[in-house]
């Protein structure tokens, strides 16, 4: 710890905006990373980007490696929860709730041929690096439990067919929409990822209840 403190003084200054440095830095380096990979993330074109120093990198984050786990943890985690667990709270049909957000997901050429930047990074990094392991198996984890719960939810307000496993039904959505997510990266065509939405969105209805249809008896 004095070896990363004596080296952090002599690498720069204390930035006049130390949280805004942070931000541009995260915002800079998920970018680079989403594009490039976190091997192939190249620290210049990060600092150029963030329009900050070297010093101001290493006053924030002692190498590449913290700065990757940050991104992991405050800006990839938080996109995941910002489309997929918030709207799930307190969801009155999480089944509707589930079709805008798959069908609301970008569609523009370039946004495909990225890829999903979670699935990206554990497809990456979760053989090699324990630390992204564990990191981005939370951010599944917490993305799992949130359309479980809210699935289980529904079945208690029956909007949700009550036959269904919650947890097997999120672990397989999940499973469905990232593997659509990877087939329209390999073939960089957006119209993949459009059938995932139509097949994803099919697979919620029929998580609907059937409504069950009045019989009339007939007098003898």
């Amino acid at each position: 710890m004095l070896a990363v403190r004596k080296r952090r003084s002599r690498s720069g200054a204390k930035p006049r905006d130390p949280e805004r440095t942070r931000g541009r830095l995260l915002q800079a380096a998920f970018q680079e990373i989403h594009h490039s990979g976190f091997r192939s993330a190249d620290l210049d074109a990060i600092l150029a980007n963030a329009g900050v120093t070297k010093g101001a990198l290493y006053y924030h984050f002692d190498n590449k490696e913290a700065l990757g786990y940050a991104v992991a943890d405050e800006i990839i985690a938080s996109r995941v929860r910002q489309k997929w667990v918030q709207p799930l709270q307190n969801a009155k049909n999480p089944i509707d709730v589930l079709i805008r957000i798959v069908q609301s997901h970008s569609q523009k050429r370039e946004d495909v041929q990225r890829g999903c930047e979670l699935l990206n990074l554990a497809q990456e990094m979760s053989g090699l690096d324990e630390g992204f392991r564990k990191r981005t198996a939370r951010i599944y984890k917490d993305w799992h439990d949130a359309m479980a719960e809210a699935l289980r939810e529904g079945q208690k307000r029956r909007v949700v067919r009550s036959d269904i496993n919650a947890n097997e039904t999120a672990t397989f959505l999940i499973a469905a929409w990232e593997g659509y997510a990877v087939l329209g990266k390999n073939s960089q065509d957006p119209r993949m990822l459009q059938s995932g939405k139509r097949s994803v969105s099919r697979h919620l209805e029929l998580l609907r209840p059937v409504p069950v249809r009045g019989r009339t008896r007939t007098r003898g």
